[in-house]
């Protein structure tokens, strides 16, 4: 599982080492990266929290400038259709990122709903294996927790493939690394699922 690597030439930014890249994001990057292509200078990104949709949206805007507005379906509708004018008539790329695209995503203005319908939508999908397991050994390694491969081979099936749950036993494993001061085992991972109550270890 490689990293994300956008090919725009461009001197890498330093959060962009924490975006893995999958197969449940390749859509979203392939869109991203080639917005000369975009029918007009904005786009809807959605995806599950915790998918790295902030990093990525991030990631974007250091590298091709506009703007970046995270929860927009949370703003004042008034602010992102004065936005999204903005970013047609500045020719710089707005990226609003949203838990759902319409009609979902239940916008009142009319005009700004009109804006958004001639909008394109990328959406981030919730983990596969490959990005599952790159994930669970990106983050141990953030959290400077020792653990060989044989615990990601044994987390992998038992674990609900969302980057929500992937967090939640990373959570676990730490506290109990840290209460037990232990490395990470396969027996520690096995009862952090228990505590979890993903797996019954009684």
């Amino acid at each position: 599982m490689s990293q994300i690597a956008l090919p725009f030439a461009w001197p890498a930014v330093e959060d962009e080492r924490d975006f893995c890249r999958g197969e449940a994001n390749a859509l979203a990057l392939r869109h991203l990266e080639h917005r000369a292509l975009w029918p007009v200078m904005a786009t809807v990104l959605t995806g599950p929290r915790k998918s790295g949709r902030s990093l990525l949206g991030r990631i974007f805007v250091a590298h091709a400038g506009g703007r970046l507005i995270d929860d927009a379906d949370r703003r004042p509708e008034e602010e992102l259709f004065h936005a999204w004018n903005r970013a047609q008539a500045d020719r710089r790329p707005l990226l609003l990122i949203t838990d759902a695209a319409p009609p979902l995503w239940e916008i009142r203005l009319p005009d700004l709903r009109s804006r958004i319908a001639a909008t394109p939508h990328v959406a981030i999908g919730e983990p596969d294996d490959a990005l599952a397991a790159a994930l669970l050994e990106r983050l141990l390694g953030q959290r400077g927790l020792a653990a060989g491969p044989e615990v990601t081979a044994y987390l992998l099936p038992r674990i609900e493939r969302s980057y929500v749950a992937i967090l939640q036993i990373i959570d676990a494993l730490d506290q109990l690394a840290l209460a037990k001061r232990s490395r990470i085992t396969v027996p520690l991972a096995r009862e952090a699922l228990a505590a979890l109550g993903v797996i019954d270890d009684s």
